[in-house]
Protein backbone atom coordinates (compact mmCIF):
# COMPACT_ATOMS: atom_id res chain seq x y z
CA UNK A 1 0.00 0.00 0.00
CA UNK A 2 2.68 2.51 0.98
CA UNK A 3 5.44 2.75 -1.63
CA UNK A 4 7.98 3.42 1.12
CA UNK A 5 7.03 0.10 2.72
CA UNK A 6 7.51 -1.60 -0.65
CA UNK A 7 10.97 -0.06 -0.86
CA UNK A 8 11.80 -1.37 2.61
CA UNK A 9 10.58 -4.83 1.61
CA UNK A 10 12.83 -4.83 -1.45
CA UNK A 11 15.78 -3.64 0.63
CA UNK A 12 15.31 -6.49 3.09
CA UNK A 13 14.94 -9.05 0.30
CA UNK A 14 18.12 -7.94 -1.45
CA UNK A 15 20.29 -7.26 1.61
CA UNK A 16 23.47 -9.22 2.23
CA UNK A 17 22.73 -10.55 5.68
CA UNK A 18 23.74 -13.26 8.07
CA UNK A 19 21.35 -16.25 8.09
CA UNK A 20 19.22 -16.94 11.18
CA UNK A 21 21.15 -18.60 13.99
CA UNK A 22 19.03 -21.77 13.72
CA UNK A 23 19.32 -22.12 9.94
CA UNK A 24 20.16 -25.36 8.15
CA UNK A 25 21.41 -26.26 4.69
CA UNK A 26 17.96 -26.14 3.07
CA UNK A 27 18.19 -22.40 2.36
CA UNK A 28 14.56 -21.79 3.29
CA UNK A 29 15.05 -18.09 4.00
CA UNK A 30 16.88 -17.55 0.70
CA UNK A 31 14.13 -19.34 -1.24
CA UNK A 32 11.48 -17.32 0.62
CA UNK A 33 13.23 -14.10 -0.38
CA UNK A 34 13.29 -15.20 -4.01
CA UNK A 35 9.63 -16.22 -3.90
CA UNK A 36 8.62 -12.85 -2.47
CA UNK A 37 10.50 -11.03 -5.25
CA UNK A 38 8.69 -13.21 -7.79
CA UNK A 39 5.37 -12.44 -6.09
CA UNK A 40 6.12 -8.72 -6.42
CA UNK A 41 7.07 -9.23 -10.07
CA UNK A 42 10.66 -8.10 -9.42
CA UNK A 43 12.27 -10.59 -11.76
CA UNK A 44 15.54 -8.77 -12.50
CA UNK A 45 16.74 -8.64 -8.86
CA UNK A 46 15.50 -12.20 -8.33
CA UNK A 47 17.58 -13.30 -11.30
CA UNK A 48 20.66 -11.55 -9.90
CA UNK A 49 20.27 -13.33 -6.55
CA UNK A 50 19.72 -16.70 -8.22
CA UNK A 51 22.74 -16.34 -10.47
CA UNK A 52 24.93 -15.21 -7.59
CA UNK A 53 23.91 -18.32 -5.63
CA UNK A 54 24.21 -20.58 -8.67
CA UNK A 55 21.15 -22.57 -9.83
CA UNK A 56 22.72 -25.85 -8.70
CA UNK A 57 19.67 -27.56 -7.20
CA UNK A 58 16.22 -28.32 -8.65
CA UNK A 59 14.62 -25.76 -6.31
CA UNK A 60 16.98 -22.99 -7.38
CA UNK A 61 16.95 -23.95 -11.04
CA UNK A 62 13.14 -24.04 -11.15
CA UNK A 63 12.96 -20.44 -9.98
CA UNK A 64 15.76 -19.35 -12.32
CA UNK A 65 14.03 -21.12 -15.21
CA UNK A 66 10.72 -19.42 -14.42
CA UNK A 67 12.42 -16.01 -14.41
CA UNK A 68 14.24 -16.77 -17.65
CA UNK A 69 11.03 -17.84 -19.38
CA UNK A 70 9.24 -14.61 -18.47
CA UNK A 71 12.14 -12.35 -19.42
CA UNK A 72 13.02 -14.09 -22.67
CA UNK A 73 16.41 -15.41 -21.54
CA UNK A 74 15.51 -19.10 -21.40
CA UNK A 75 18.27 -20.13 -23.83
CA UNK A 76 20.88 -19.57 -21.08
CA UNK A 77 18.96 -21.82 -18.70
CA UNK A 78 18.54 -24.48 -21.35
CA UNK A 79 22.28 -24.43 -22.01
CA UNK A 80 22.84 -25.34 -18.34
CA UNK A 81 20.52 -28.34 -18.67
CA UNK A 82 22.70 -29.75 -21.45
CA UNK A 83 25.21 -30.86 -18.84
CA UNK A 84 23.03 -30.87 -15.69
CA UNK A 85 19.87 -32.80 -16.59
CA UNK A 86 19.59 -33.84 -12.93
CA UNK A 87 18.46 -30.37 -11.89
CA UNK A 88 15.59 -30.16 -14.39
CA UNK A 89 12.53 -29.43 -12.25
CA UNK A 90 10.11 -31.36 -14.51
CA UNK A 91 10.11 -33.55 -17.58
CA UNK A 92 8.28 -30.78 -19.41
CA UNK A 93 11.19 -28.41 -18.74
CA UNK A 94 13.68 -31.01 -19.97
CA UNK A 95 11.68 -31.59 -23.17
CA UNK A 96 11.30 -27.85 -23.79
CA UNK A 97 15.03 -27.27 -23.41
CA UNK A 98 15.95 -30.19 -25.64
CA UNK A 99 13.84 -28.58 -28.36
CA UNK A 100 15.30 -25.10 -27.72
CA UNK A 101 18.78 -26.60 -27.96
CA UNK A 102 17.87 -28.01 -31.39
CA UNK A 103 17.59 -31.66 -30.38
CA UNK A 104 14.04 -32.19 -31.59
CA UNK A 105 14.29 -35.97 -32.02
CA UNK A 106 15.47 -36.53 -28.46
CA UNK A 107 12.77 -34.16 -27.24
CA UNK A 108 10.07 -36.19 -29.04
CA UNK A 109 11.51 -39.47 -27.71
CA UNK A 110 11.64 -38.08 -24.17
CA UNK A 111 8.02 -36.95 -24.45
CA UNK A 112 6.95 -40.44 -25.52
CA UNK A 113 8.82 -41.98 -22.60
CA UNK A 114 7.41 -39.47 -20.12
CA UNK A 115 3.88 -40.11 -21.42
CA UNK A 116 4.30 -43.87 -21.06
CA UNK A 117 5.66 -43.58 -17.53
CA UNK A 118 3.02 -41.04 -16.49
CA UNK A 119 5.51 -38.22 -15.85
CA UNK A 120 3.41 -35.69 -17.77
CA UNK A 121 -0.29 -35.00 -17.48
CA UNK A 122 -2.61 -35.32 -20.49
CA UNK A 123 -2.77 -31.49 -20.68
CA UNK A 124 1.03 -31.22 -20.68
CA UNK A 125 1.28 -33.98 -23.26
CA UNK A 126 -1.13 -32.21 -25.63
CA UNK A 127 0.70 -28.88 -25.26
CA UNK A 128 4.18 -30.38 -25.66
CA UNK A 129 3.07 -32.34 -28.73
CA UNK A 130 1.86 -29.15 -30.41
CA UNK A 131 5.00 -27.32 -29.35
CA UNK A 132 7.24 -29.98 -30.91
CA UNK A 133 5.27 -30.42 -34.14
CA UNK A 134 2.59 -27.75 -34.62
CA UNK A 135 1.98 -28.81 -38.23
CA UNK A 136 0.30 -32.04 -37.10
CA UNK A 137 -2.43 -30.06 -35.39
CA UNK A 138 -3.16 -27.44 -38.01
CA UNK A 139 -6.89 -26.72 -38.12
CA UNK A 140 -7.56 -28.21 -34.68
CA UNK A 141 -9.43 -26.08 -32.13
CA UNK A 142 -7.33 -24.16 -29.60
CA UNK A 143 -6.26 -25.96 -26.46
CA UNK A 144 -8.23 -25.17 -23.29
CA UNK A 145 -6.48 -22.90 -20.84
CA UNK A 146 -4.84 -25.01 -18.11
CA UNK A 147 -6.15 -24.73 -14.57
CA UNK A 148 -2.62 -24.20 -13.26
CA UNK A 149 -0.53 -21.97 -15.48
CA UNK A 150 3.26 -21.97 -15.13
CA UNK A 151 5.76 -19.75 -16.94
CA UNK A 152 6.67 -22.77 -19.08
CA UNK A 153 3.10 -23.48 -20.20
CA UNK A 154 2.60 -19.74 -20.73
CA UNK A 155 5.57 -19.57 -23.11
CA UNK A 156 4.57 -22.75 -24.94
CA UNK A 157 1.06 -21.39 -25.53
CA UNK A 158 2.73 -18.32 -26.97
CA UNK A 159 5.02 -20.48 -29.13
CA UNK A 160 2.10 -22.39 -30.70
CA UNK A 161 0.33 -19.16 -31.59
CA UNK A 162 -2.18 -19.12 -28.73
CA UNK A 163 -0.84 -16.38 -26.40
CA UNK A 164 -2.61 -15.84 -23.10
CA UNK A 165 -3.39 -12.37 -21.66
CA UNK A 166 -1.42 -11.54 -18.50
CA UNK A 167 -3.87 -9.16 -16.80
CA UNK A 168 -5.47 -11.90 -14.68
CA UNK A 169 -2.23 -13.81 -14.07
CA UNK A 170 0.18 -13.37 -11.15
CA UNK A 171 2.20 -10.17 -11.30
CA UNK A 172 5.41 -11.86 -12.46
CA UNK A 173 3.78 -12.72 -15.79
CA UNK A 174 3.40 -9.01 -16.58
CA UNK A 175 7.15 -8.95 -17.29
CA UNK A 176 6.48 -10.93 -20.47
CA UNK A 177 4.55 -7.94 -21.83
CA UNK A 178 7.57 -5.66 -21.41
CA UNK A 179 9.32 -7.46 -24.26
CA UNK A 180 9.41 -5.66 -27.63
CA UNK A 181 7.14 -8.32 -29.14
CA UNK A 182 4.22 -6.97 -27.07
CA UNK A 183 2.12 -4.04 -28.26
CA UNK A 184 2.49 -0.56 -26.79
CA UNK A 185 -0.76 -0.75 -24.83
CA UNK A 186 0.18 -4.11 -23.30
CA UNK A 187 3.61 -2.75 -22.39
CA UNK A 188 2.10 0.28 -20.63
CA UNK A 189 -0.43 -1.82 -18.70
CA UNK A 190 2.31 -4.22 -17.61
CA UNK A 191 4.59 -1.34 -16.61
CA UNK A 192 1.81 0.30 -14.56
CA UNK A 193 1.15 -2.95 -12.74
CA UNK A 194 4.81 -3.61 -11.97
CA UNK A 195 5.60 -0.01 -11.03
CA UNK A 196 2.67 -0.05 -8.62
CA UNK A 197 4.22 -3.01 -6.76
CA UNK A 198 7.67 -1.40 -6.73
CA UNK A 199 9.06 -4.01 -9.12
CA UNK A 200 9.86 -1.64 -12.00
CA UNK A 201 11.74 1.65 -12.07
CA UNK A 202 9.43 4.60 -12.67
CA UNK A 203 11.68 5.79 -15.49
CA UNK A 204 10.64 2.74 -17.50
CA UNK A 205 6.96 3.54 -17.09
CA UNK A 206 7.22 7.21 -17.96
CA UNK A 207 9.48 6.38 -20.87
CA UNK A 208 6.66 4.21 -22.22
CA UNK A 209 4.04 6.89 -21.53
CA UNK A 210 5.92 9.38 -23.70
CA UNK A 211 7.17 6.97 -26.35
CA UNK A 212 4.70 7.91 -29.10
CA UNK A 213 1.43 9.69 -29.75
CA UNK A 214 -1.66 7.66 -28.75
CA UNK A 215 -3.98 6.75 -31.58
CA UNK A 216 -7.09 6.36 -29.41
CA UNK A 217 -8.82 8.08 -26.50
CA UNK A 218 -10.35 7.20 -23.16
CA UNK A 219 -9.13 4.86 -20.44
CA UNK A 220 -5.41 4.23 -20.55
CA UNK A 221 -4.97 6.65 -23.44
CA UNK A 222 -6.45 9.47 -21.37
CA UNK A 223 -3.69 8.86 -18.79
CA UNK A 224 -1.08 8.76 -21.52
CA UNK A 225 -2.28 12.07 -22.96
CA UNK A 226 -2.38 13.71 -19.53
CA UNK A 227 1.19 12.65 -18.75
CA UNK A 228 2.42 13.63 -22.20
CA UNK A 229 0.83 17.08 -21.92
CA UNK A 230 2.46 17.64 -18.53
CA UNK A 231 5.81 16.27 -19.69
CA UNK A 232 5.81 18.61 -22.67
CA UNK A 233 4.83 21.60 -20.50
CA UNK A 234 7.56 20.79 -17.99
CA UNK A 235 10.17 20.44 -20.71
CA UNK A 236 9.15 23.71 -22.30
CA UNK A 237 9.20 25.45 -18.92
CA UNK A 238 12.68 24.15 -18.17
CA UNK A 239 13.89 25.33 -21.54
CA UNK A 240 12.37 28.79 -21.08
CA UNK A 241 12.90 29.35 -17.35
CA UNK A 242 16.22 31.08 -17.85
CA UNK A 243 14.56 33.69 -20.04
CA UNK A 244 11.79 34.44 -17.58
CA UNK A 245 9.11 32.58 -19.54
CA UNK A 246 5.98 31.98 -17.48
CA UNK A 247 4.90 28.44 -18.40
CA UNK A 248 1.20 28.63 -17.63
CA UNK A 249 0.86 25.23 -19.28
CA UNK A 250 2.23 23.61 -16.11
CA UNK A 251 -0.65 24.99 -14.05
CA UNK A 252 -3.08 23.63 -16.64
CA UNK A 253 -1.55 20.18 -17.10
CA UNK A 254 -0.26 19.21 -13.65
CA UNK A 255 -3.67 18.66 -11.95
CA UNK A 256 -4.89 16.41 -14.76
CA UNK A 257 -1.69 14.36 -14.75
CA UNK A 258 -1.78 14.10 -10.95
CA UNK A 259 -5.40 12.96 -10.98
CA UNK A 260 -4.65 10.41 -13.70
CA UNK A 261 -1.89 8.95 -11.55
CA UNK A 262 -4.15 8.96 -8.50
CA UNK A 263 -6.70 6.81 -10.32
CA UNK A 264 -4.15 4.03 -10.82
CA UNK A 265 -2.25 4.46 -7.52
CA UNK A 266 0.90 5.79 -9.17
CA UNK A 267 1.27 9.18 -7.52
CA UNK A 268 4.51 8.32 -5.74
CA UNK A 269 6.23 6.98 -8.90
CA UNK A 270 5.10 10.19 -10.65
CA UNK A 271 6.58 12.23 -7.79
CA UNK A 272 9.82 10.29 -7.82
CA UNK A 273 10.23 10.87 -11.53
CA UNK A 274 9.05 14.49 -11.84
CA UNK A 275 9.04 15.92 -8.30
CA UNK A 276 12.52 17.45 -8.16
CA UNK A 277 12.27 19.00 -11.64
CA UNK A 278 8.81 20.39 -10.90
CA UNK A 279 9.87 21.87 -7.57
CA UNK A 280 12.88 23.62 -9.07
CA UNK A 281 10.51 25.48 -11.36
CA UNK A 282 8.20 26.28 -8.47
CA UNK A 283 11.15 27.82 -6.64
CA UNK A 284 11.61 30.20 -9.55
CA UNK A 285 7.96 31.18 -9.38
CA UNK A 286 7.48 29.88 -12.89
CA UNK A 287 4.31 27.92 -12.28
CA UNK A 288 2.05 30.16 -10.18
CA UNK A 289 1.13 29.98 -6.49
CA UNK A 290 -1.47 27.20 -6.87
CA UNK A 291 0.85 25.04 -8.90
CA UNK A 292 3.69 25.75 -6.49
CA UNK A 293 1.54 24.47 -3.62
CA UNK A 294 0.75 21.29 -5.51
CA UNK A 295 4.38 21.00 -6.60
CA UNK A 296 5.41 21.10 -2.94
CA UNK A 297 3.18 18.12 -2.15
CA UNK A 298 4.57 16.27 -5.16
CA UNK A 299 8.14 17.06 -4.13
CA UNK A 300 7.49 15.76 -0.61
CA UNK A 301 6.73 12.37 -2.15
CA UNK A 302 10.01 12.40 -4.08
CA UNK A 303 13.54 11.57 -2.91
CA UNK A 304 14.15 15.34 -2.66
CA UNK A 305 11.61 15.78 0.12
CA UNK A 306 14.04 17.31 2.63
CA UNK A 307 15.47 19.84 0.19
CA UNK A 308 11.92 20.78 -0.84
CA UNK A 309 10.94 21.28 2.81
CA UNK A 310 13.97 23.48 3.45
CA UNK A 311 13.16 25.63 0.44
CA UNK A 312 9.44 25.75 1.27
CA UNK A 313 10.18 27.15 4.73
CA UNK A 314 11.51 30.33 3.11
CA UNK A 315 8.85 30.64 0.39
CA UNK A 316 5.95 33.08 0.72
CA UNK A 317 3.27 30.56 -0.25
CA UNK A 318 -0.08 31.08 1.51
CA UNK A 319 -0.80 28.65 4.31
CA UNK A 320 -3.71 26.26 4.01
CA UNK A 321 -5.47 23.84 6.30
CA UNK A 322 -6.65 21.67 3.43
CA UNK A 323 -4.52 19.72 0.99
CA UNK A 324 -5.06 20.51 -2.67
CA UNK A 325 -3.99 17.02 -3.74
CA UNK A 326 -6.57 14.87 -2.02
CA UNK A 327 -9.27 14.73 0.61
CA UNK A 328 -7.07 14.16 3.66
CA UNK A 329 -7.11 17.19 5.99
CA UNK A 330 -3.64 18.55 6.67
CA UNK A 331 -2.45 21.02 9.20
CA UNK A 332 -0.28 23.92 8.17
CA UNK A 333 2.74 23.15 5.99
CA UNK A 334 4.89 23.55 9.10
CA UNK A 335 4.10 20.00 10.22
CA UNK A 336 4.95 18.58 6.79
CA UNK A 337 8.22 20.49 6.86
CA UNK A 338 8.98 19.13 10.33
CA UNK A 339 8.30 15.55 9.20
CA UNK A 340 10.56 16.01 6.19
CA UNK A 341 13.31 17.12 8.57
CA UNK A 342 12.58 14.27 10.98
CA UNK A 343 11.58 16.64 13.79
CA UNK A 344 7.78 16.51 14.20
CA UNK A 345 6.53 17.26 17.71
CA UNK A 346 3.29 16.70 19.55
CA UNK A 347 3.01 20.46 20.05
CA UNK A 348 2.88 20.98 16.29
CA UNK A 349 0.41 18.15 15.65
CA UNK A 350 -3.26 18.92 15.13
CA UNK A 351 -4.84 15.59 14.11
CA UNK A 352 -4.71 12.07 15.56
CA UNK A 353 -2.59 10.97 12.61
CA UNK A 354 -0.11 13.80 13.15
CA UNK A 355 0.10 13.05 16.87
CA UNK A 356 0.81 9.39 16.05
CA UNK A 357 3.57 10.39 13.66
CA UNK A 358 5.09 12.77 16.19
CA UNK A 359 5.10 9.99 18.81
CA UNK A 360 6.82 7.67 16.34
CA UNK A 361 9.69 10.14 15.99
CA UNK A 362 10.00 10.78 19.72
CA UNK A 363 13.34 9.81 21.32
CA UNK A 364 13.40 6.44 23.13
CA UNK A 365 13.36 8.16 26.52
CA UNK A 366 9.96 9.70 25.84
CA UNK A 367 7.95 6.59 26.71
CA UNK A 368 4.51 6.27 25.10
CA UNK A 369 1.37 5.41 27.04
CA UNK A 370 1.51 1.79 25.82
CA UNK A 371 4.60 -0.50 25.78
CA UNK A 372 6.68 -0.50 22.62
CA UNK A 373 5.92 -3.92 21.12
CA UNK A 374 9.29 -4.30 19.43
CA UNK A 375 11.37 -3.64 22.54
CA UNK A 376 11.96 -7.37 23.30
CA UNK A 377 13.16 -8.10 19.77
CA UNK A 378 15.52 -5.12 19.75
CA UNK A 379 16.94 -6.06 23.13
CA UNK A 380 17.74 -9.51 21.69
CA UNK A 381 19.33 -7.94 18.58
CA UNK A 382 16.66 -9.48 16.32
CA UNK A 383 16.30 -6.41 14.13
CA UNK A 384 15.62 -8.30 10.90
CA UNK A 385 12.73 -10.17 12.49
CA UNK A 386 11.37 -6.95 13.95
CA UNK A 387 11.44 -5.22 10.56
CA UNK A 388 9.63 -8.14 8.92
CA UNK A 389 6.96 -7.97 11.61
CA UNK A 390 6.66 -4.21 11.15
CA UNK A 391 5.84 -4.39 7.45
CA UNK A 392 2.24 -5.59 7.93
CA UNK A 393 1.80 -2.87 10.56
CA UNK A 394 2.60 -0.21 7.97
CA UNK A 395 -0.23 -1.54 5.84
CA UNK A 396 -2.77 -1.74 8.66
CA UNK A 397 -1.57 1.63 9.94
CA UNK A 398 -2.18 3.23 6.56
CA UNK A 399 -5.65 1.69 6.62
CA UNK A 400 -6.47 3.36 9.92
CA UNK A 401 -4.86 1.51 12.85
CA UNK A 402 -2.82 4.38 14.26
CA UNK A 403 -1.19 2.32 16.99
CA UNK A 404 0.25 -0.03 14.35
CA UNK A 405 1.54 2.94 12.37
CA UNK A 406 3.08 4.53 15.46
CA UNK A 407 4.89 1.35 16.50
CA UNK A 408 6.22 0.72 13.00
CA UNK A 409 7.45 4.31 12.72
CA UNK A 410 9.09 4.13 16.12
CA UNK A 411 10.92 0.95 15.11
CA UNK A 412 12.20 2.50 11.88
CA UNK A 413 13.30 5.62 13.75
CA UNK A 414 15.09 3.72 16.53
CA UNK A 415 16.72 1.33 14.04
CA UNK A 416 18.31 4.25 12.22
CA UNK A 417 16.16 3.84 9.08
CA UNK A 418 15.40 7.55 9.17
CA UNK A 419 14.89 8.03 5.45
CA UNK A 420 12.29 5.25 5.27
CA UNK A 421 10.57 6.53 8.42
CA UNK A 422 10.19 10.04 6.99
CA UNK A 423 8.93 8.72 3.65
CA UNK A 424 6.36 6.52 5.42
CA UNK A 425 5.14 9.47 7.48
CA UNK A 426 4.90 11.80 4.49
CA UNK A 427 3.04 9.20 2.44
CA UNK A 428 0.63 8.55 5.31
CA UNK A 429 -0.13 12.29 5.41
CA UNK A 430 -0.32 12.98 1.69
CA UNK A 431 -1.84 9.82 0.24
CA UNK A 432 -5.18 8.20 0.83
CA UNK A 433 -6.35 4.64 0.26
CA UNK A 434 -8.15 5.59 -2.93
CA UNK A 435 -4.95 6.70 -4.64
Amino acid sequence: TLPAAQSLTTTLLLAELAPPFDTDASGQLFLARIDKLLDMGALDPAQVLLESAGPSTPALFRRWFDVALLTGTEDRACEVLKTRADIAPTFAARIFCLARNGDWNTAALTLGTAETLGYVSPEEDALLARFLDPGLFEGDPPLPRPAKLTPLTFRMFEAIGEPLPTASLPRAFANADLRPVAGWKAQIEAAERLTRSGALAESRLFGLYTERAPAASGGLWRRVKAVQAFDAALGAAEAGSNTGTDPAAIAKTLPAAWQAMREVHLKVPFARFYGARLWRLALKGASGAASARLAFRVALLSPEYEAAATARASMPLPASSQSSVGSTPLSDDAFLIAVAHGTPTAAGAATALEKTIAAGFAPPGAAPDTPFRFAPLLSQKRLGEALLKALPLLKSGFEGDLRDLGDALALLHRAGLEDIARQVALEALLLDRRG
